[in-house]
Order: C-alpha cells, then structure tokens, then sequence
C-alpha cells in the first residue's frame, strides 16, 4: 500500500511538472510571428529595431534571417517569408515572377567600402574605380602596380600578391560594388555586369559582409568589399574611392548622405533607385538605400498591419538609430514619399 501510494505521488509530481513545462514553452497568448529574410547588410539595424519594437509590442515576434539580398528575394517570391530584404532593387523580371506585386520601402542608407589587408601599410589608400575594377577582373595582380602607386604617393607598397576576396552568394553588398564598377568600366560592365549574384573573373567567395570581412582580415594581401558597419565592427582597413566629380571620399554619415540628398529630388514612385558614382561635392560613390520588401496585397492582413506600422515606426522613430550603427538617416522628403507608399498596402 505504502509502495503504490508512493508510486501515485510520484506519477502526479510528474504530470505536475510535464503540465509546468508545457505550459511555460507554448507561445504567449495572441502572440504573432512574422518571419523575413534577406540582406546582411542591414542586419545591425534591423536586429535594433526589432528588439526595439518588440518591447513596445510584446504579442509581436518579428524573426529576421540575415541570408544575402538574392536569397531574400527567392524567399519572399516562393512566399516562403512574409516580407524580404535587399540592397539591390529587384529587376522587373523578378518582380514579374513573383505571385503579386511587390513594393520597395528604403530604410537607411550605407557605403559599401574596399578592405584590404597589407602587412605594413597603416596609411589609408586611394581606389579608383578602374583600379577596383581591373583588380577584380585580374588584370591587376600586385599591391605595388604602377596604377596603385600613382594615386597613392608616398605609400611604400610592397610586391604582394593581391588576394581578390568577393561574396559567394547572392548579396546586395555585391549589386552596389558592380553597379559602381560597371558605371566606371565598360570592360566591367561587359565582362560581369550588374547583378546580386554575378560570374566573377578572379578571386575566391565567402558568404556575408562577415565572411567577407572574416576571410580578409586572416590573409594577408587580400581585398573585399563590405558594408562599412563591418569593417568599423572588425578594424579592418578601409579605402577612400573616387566619385564622378573626381574627388576621392571616405565613406561617413555625411558622405553617404550627400550622395543621397543628390537623388532625392528626382526620386522614382517605386523608390527603386541606384545612387552610386554621384557627381555631388563630398558623395561618397559607392552608397545605396537598402530596402525592406513587402506584397501590396499581403494574404495575411494582420500581419500585414503589424509590418506596416513597423515599417512607418522604423522610417520615423526608428532613424535615431541608425547613426551609431554606421547608417545614414533617410532624407526627410524620401521618409514622407514613402509615409504616403505605405497606403497603397491593401489591408
């Protein structure tokens, strides 16, 4: 009697407990989840605000995967996530693939810069465009070239090969470099042309602005290419680069902003726009928005409110953000075209 007294007790301890634990795992009532995938490169922010929102709205999990700018885009078009990300706007063959129509929403502004990695050179170099483009067409292969050296007096480079670094997977970080090169290069342009995902001549892959900055940082003579939040995160040399007026810029807050201020006035009702090579005083030539993608008549209403006050909180409230982590704020002429965008979503 005494064993089979123990045995109940024991038993319903044990249902006790079991009910405990599933009750303390199972999601929170009315709790709603949206899934997103995309760019890495505005990962740092959109992580913020996530946090940041989330705290505001505790029923709302909001769940960004950081996969590369042409991966987001597959997802979102196979409806695979309810929204996608990007650093290149889609093309209108993508957008004529996809289930419904798509709309584009910027939400800060970056530069992606050149890093390299070259055991003793503490000044900071100067890149051209056609210096960049003839090193990643492997044309230049040697740190101390002559067309290097030329615009970088004074900089003893040494004969080190140049270890070409570029992202192996389909990325945004990429469409702004090769749309930069391919406007300061007709041998670029045709040889590799403007894409997230291109056919690159020399060089070897890693995957995301981490990989990327990774792999450079443990080669010595390699170069890539990240948005500048991973080269400030990672102290990894970073060059100034020449913009169509000729002037050689670093990326900054108020380089990348000039670049955008120039566009502003002239931009389109899509907000699919390329402001890279800017001719304006102080533009930094290789900056882009970055821009959050969303179907004008989402299946799922509610969660399509829910990302369309996230969005509207994101280009308002959300902007105070973006400074610290190496973003340039939206210009405000942009911030309220896109206010009014958000009501062409049918909800």
């Amino acid at each position: 009697m005494k064993l089979r007294a123990l045995f109940l007790a024991v038993f319903f301890a044990a249902c006790q407990q079991h009910e405990t634990t599933q009750t303390s795992s199972a999601p929170a009532p009315n709790e709603i989840q949206i899934n997103g995938a995309g760019a890495t490169f505005p990962y740092p922010i959109y992580s913020k605000w996530i946090e940041e929102y989330g705290q505001k709205h505790p029923n709302v999990k909001i769940n960004y995967q950081s996969i590369g700018s042409g991966g987001g885009i597959k997802q979102l078009s196979a409806q695979t996530v309810f929204f996608g990300a990007s650093d290149g706007p889609m093309t209108d063959e993508q957008l004529k693939g996809a289930p419904g129509p798509i709309l584009h929403f910027p939400t800060v502004l970056g530069g992606v810069v050149p890093i390299y990695n070259i055991p003793g050179v503490t000044q900071q170099l100067k890149f051209s465009g056609d210096v960049l483009a003839n090193i990643y067409l492997g044309k230049i292969t040697k740190w101390n070239d002559a067309a290097i050296a030329k615009i970088n007096p004074g900089i003893a480079l040494p004969p080190t090969e140049i270890g070409v670094i570029h992202r192996s997977d389909g990325s945004g970080t990429t469409y702004i470099f090769v749309d930069y090169l391919s406007k300061v290069s007709p041998e670029f342009q045709k040889r590799v042309g403007v894409s997230t995902s291109v056919s690159w001549p020399a060089g070897v892959g890693a995957k995301g602005n981490e990989g990327v900055s990774g792999l450079v940082k443990q080669t010595p003579g390699a170069i890539g290419y990240v948005e500048l939040i991973y080269a400030l995160q990672n102290k990894i040399p970073y060059a100034s680069v020449q913009n169509s007026a000729g002037e050689f810029v670093v990326a900054t807050l108020d380089s990348v902003t000039a670049a955008a201020n120039a566009a502003a006035a002239t931009m389109p009702d899509d907000f699919r726009v390329s402001i890279t090579n800017s001719g304006a005083k102080g533009a930094y030539p290789l900056a882009s928005f970055t821009w959050l993608l969303l179907y004008q008549n989402p299946t799922d209403k509610e969660r399509g409110r829910i990302m369309s006050d996230f969005l509207e909180w994101a280009i308002t409230d959300g902007q105070k953000d973006a400074p610290a982590l190496g973003y340039a704020p939206l210009p405000a002429s942009v911030v309220e075209k896109e206010r009014a965008a958000l009501k062409k979503i049918q909800l």
